[in-house]
């Protein structure tokens, strides 16, 4: 006869506890070294998520223009310090 496998479940954690499923620090744009950051930097600093900014690039129609360096997007530093001067976001 088979005995029922009983397997403890852990208890359940918040998100803002398990640092492998929070979001992701980044450094402060004014101690940003490059010229260009990755979407989902991008994205972080400007409060939206990353799809939207993906969005923006396929259709055109954001307020910030992405360079495409290998086929990857990377978005100007500067042009998202500027939109985030102007409250545009």
């Amino acid at each position: 006869m088979h005995t029922p496998h009983t397997a403890t479940h852990p208890k359940p954690v918040a998100l803002s506890e398990r640092p492998d499923i929070t979001s992701k620090q980044y450094p402060a744009l004014d101690a940003q070294v490059r010229i260009a950051v990755s979407t989902a930097e991008a994205a972080f600093h400007l409060g939206r998520k990353p799809q939207t900014l993906r969005k923006w690039a396929c259709f055109e129609d954001g307020p910030l223009r992405p360079v495409r360096i290998n086929g990857r997007l990377a978005w100007p530093v500067a042009q998202i310090k500027q939109l985030l001067n102007t409250g545009d976001a």
